[in-house]
């Protein structure tokens, strides 16, 4: 019977699910229909399908062709489509062994003269390939992507050709080597950006590492020129690499975006500093075909937003529901995506229109409406709000001592991460309201002390668990067991924001 079934990978999202792809040859008017909810981009196939069998030597059958996609529910997209079937094709006509098609899949694109192009996103369907122990036939050109993952029964195909002689055993496919070597798990701190480069601002400078050790968010607050954003391109080198599988991870994302992650930045983790006039669809995801947004490439690392009071109020306030469940949802009419967004917001602006708020050209109304393009509970999802002030007069001149560099910054902040992981499981900035009651080791009077102190600055119950993360984390840097109201007083002056908002409503 002239049926073939081979097996390749969608796109939806991070998943790749399997499809298969049924070729069936019958009697009747020479025809080619494709079924199984093909979209434009894949029922072009059987014009390049066609032109690559006829180009590369092979025989296309005059035979009535129908090439089914399953499920028929799951919505394909793009050319990864035309390799398998054209191997179908090739199977079902006889012209390759369907017997060398078992536990096999593929995924490519052809060019008319029977080239294999390479394709999009395909490091989830490599990871799936692994998982299910099938050979996977892919692109020569994505071979970058399949280094990544490692999976040693992953074949490169150039041309039809080639990949038909394979399956016929009369020769060989280039292969990967079982492990990487290019992996460094000790990667050295980058030295382009070190922590002694910042004259003064030891506050600022404090605040970063306490971000970086409890993985919290922070927002800097000062006049222009002060050093905010070369702070905040500065927490890189303070956290520790990406483990392995959260790399992957990672490389997966951007996969499916359409990016490539350079080998020697493969455990490095991400930081994405979007312009304030991207979109919400940029920022959060989304589009006809949802890809990935600047919060998803930022999963397990560094958002920053500059100048955050000139992004649009409705695209920070997105921002807000990712902030807590660590991941987005993107719903379609066609399906439902979800892509993991667990990221360390780092941002910074001025505290007034014209930039400083002493010598400010702007009145306290002026100033007010600035600061409520920032909603109360966006804010809420600070941890701390740093304040960055204008340095004293000779302090660029006069001679400085050398400064801390990241690296020894690094080593606490790595001492500080692992103190937390030990102790509950996850870093400070994730503790639920039950561990942190549990593992804080706050006295029930330095409790009443936080709560008085949240009250009269008018701040939430949320604000109330968060300045206890800090304190936490500031105990943890210190080596300290107990948190000390010495460490929430500490936590509490990271507050600039609601003290700025407090000295103007007193105006």
């Amino acid at each position: 019977m002239a049926i073939a079934c081979v097996f390749t990978r969608a796109s939806c999202g991070v998943e790749a699910p399997k499809v298969t792809v049924e070729v069936h040859l019958s009697n009747g008017l020479p025809a080619f229909n494709l079924v199984g909810l093909p979209e434009a981009s894949v029922k072009e196939a059987k014009e390049r399908v066609r032109s690559a069998l006829i180009n590369a030597g092979f025989e296309f059958p005059q035979r009535r062709i129908t090439v089914n996609l399953a499920p028929a529910d799951l919505p394909k997209q793009g050319g990864r489509y035309d390799l398998p079937i054209a191997i179908g094709i090739l199977a079902a006509s006889n012209q390759v062994p369907s017997k060398a098609l078992h536990q096999c899949e593929f995924v490519g694109e052809l060019a008319l003269s029977g080239q294999i192009r390479p394709c999009t996103g395909l490091l989830p369907a490599i990871i799936a390939a692994r998982n299910d122990q099938h050979h996977f036939f892919m692109p020569i050109d994505n071979r970058h992507e399949a280094e990544l993952v490692g999976y040693h029964h992953s074949y490169f195909v150039a041309h039809l050709q080639n990949l038909a002689a394979f399956l016929h055993g009369q020769a060989q496919l280039p292969l990967l080597d079982t492990q990487p070597e290019w992996i460094d798990e000790s990667p050295v701190a980058d030295n382009l950006l070190c922590m002694s480069d910042v004259i003064g601002q030891y506050q600022a400078k404090q605040g970063l590492e306490i971000a970086a050790a409890g993985n919290h968010n922070l927002l800097f607050l000062g006049p222009p020129g002060t050093g905010k954003s070369m702070l905040a391109n500065r927490i890189i080198p303070l956290l520790p690499a990406l483990s392995y599988d959260e790399a992957i991870e990672v490389a997966a994302i951007h996969s499916v975006a359409g990016l490539h992650i350079k080998p020697q930045d493969f455990l490095n983790r991400p930081f994405r500093s979007p312009h304030h006039t991207c979109s919400s669809i940029a920022l959060i995801g989304g589009g006809s075909h949802p890809k990935p947004g600047e919060i998803s490439l930022a999963h397990r690392g560094i958002l920053f937003l500059d100048e955050i009071a000139e992004f649009p109020r409705k695209v920070l306030d997105c921002l807000r529901e990712p902030l807590e469940t660590g991941q987005v949802e993107i719903s379609r009419a066609a399906a439902k995506l979800t892509f993991s967004s667990r990221f360390q917001l780092i941002a910074a602006m001025n505290p007034s229109p014209c930039g400083d708020t002493e010598r400010a050209r702007s009145t306290p109304d002026q100033i007010q409406r600035y600061l409520s393009r920032l909603s109360g509970p966006f804010l809420d999802r600070f941890d701390l709000t740093v304040d960055v002030p204008k340095l004293p007069s000779g302090t660029l001149t006069q001679k400085h001592q050398p400064g801390e560099t990241s690296v020894d910054i690094a080593k606490r902040v790595k001492q500080a991460r692992e103190y937390q992981l030990a102790r509950a499981g996850v870093l400070n900035s994730e503790l639920t309201p039950k561990q942190l009651k549990q593992d804080s080791n706050i006295s029930q009077q330095d409790l009443e002390f936080l709560e008085q102190s949240v009250v009269s600055l008018g701040l939430s119950v949320r604000s109330f668990h968060r300045i206890q993360r800090v304190a936490r984390t500031i105990a943890d840097l210190q080596q300290s067991v107990t948190t000390e109201r010495g460490h929430i007083a500490q936590a509490l002056g990271y507050r600039a924001m609601d003290r700025l908002l407090a000295k103007l409503n007193q105006q």
